[in-house]
């Protein structure tokens, strides 16, 4: 059964999933924007009996703290700082990552900072390389060069309503996608100060793209246990990127599911099994 708790970290209530017996390997579970670790749902019941799985909701989203920011720097920087005081609080030295969208740079920014934490990375539509930028991140960069209030505020339409439906929706086949996960996250934005922050993480994006090249030396370093499953019909991180990671990584695998960005909201059963025969049955 999967449990729902919260803790202190740094003054911040974090809240996580739990699944699994602790003697089993670990896996986080890092989620993307702009949802939280209910995205996980359908897959840690189906990796239970494999894994012990945590799952955090990072500060800011879903159901842990989101102090305003005008007082706690919402940058990746800090998030991961965050996320990986969490970790500590819960004794865990060891295990393998689940990366998706937000959830890479700070996954991989926890990978550089404690490389013998790692046992082993999934990245599901987690970008580290600029082959897997789709045609948006172009205008978010004129955005980051020449900043402007007009320009911050245009990017109020990246959690509309249409647009966080669309970002489930889109590449998948008709009626496959659930409702429950784009209506939660739909909810969560009309919380106290989302646009802030959620504006402000946008902003920082781009420091994410400068440090593409330590992720990737992480990986030529270390060459961990690596599978990268894309939803092959995802716009904004485009299927190229996960072919990128054998660039690097000698053990990096690639897979594809006839998805969009969201690719658990469809494939979560063809996923929690590529993760089984890859990390279980082969080690």
């Amino acid at each position: 059964m999967t449990t729902y708790n919260t803790t202190d970290v740094n003054g911040l209530n974090i809240f996580y999933r739990e699944a699994g017996d602790s003697t089993k390997p670990t896996m986080i579970l890092l989620h993307g924007f702009p949802t939280a670790s209910h995205m996980f749902r359908e897959l840690m019941p189906l990796l239970a009996d494999q894994f012990h799985l945590i799952a955090p909701d990072f500060p800011g989203f879903g159901q842990s703290s989101a102090p305003d920011h005008a007082t706690f720097a919402y940058t990746f920087d800090h998030l991961t700082d965050v996320v990986t005081a969490f970790i500590e609080q819960l004794n865990i030295d060891k295990f393998y990552m689940y990366v998706f969208d937000y959830g890479a740079p700070i996954g991989f920014r926890i990978a550089l900072r404690h490389p013998d934490w790692i046992l082993g990375i999934v990245s599901q539509n987690g970008n580290v390389y600029q082959e897997g930028l789709g045609n948006k991140w172009a205008e978010r960069q004129d955005f980051w060069d020449h900043p402007t209030e007009a320009k911050r505020n245009s990017y109020r339409n990246a959690f509309a309503t249409a647009t966080i439906k669309d970002q489930y929706t889109f590449g998948t086949q008709p009626g496959t996608v659930s409702p429950d996960g784009y209506t939660l996250d739909i909810a969560y934005t009309r919380t106290a100060g989302y646009a802030d922050r959620q504006l402000d993480l946008i902003y920082d994006y781009q420091n994410n793209i400068k440090m593409y090249p330590e992720f990737q030396a992480y990986l030529r370093q270390y060459q961990p246990k690596l599978l990268a499953v894309w939803g092959k019909n995802d716009p904004s991180f485009i299927y190229p990127g996960a072919e990128a990671f054998q660039k690097d990584d000698v053990h990096a695998k690639v897979a594809f599911v006839d998805s969009g960005h969201f690719a658990l909201e469809t494939h979560a059963a063809e996923i929690a099994q590529m993760m089984i025969e890859y990390f279980i049955d082969k080690r």
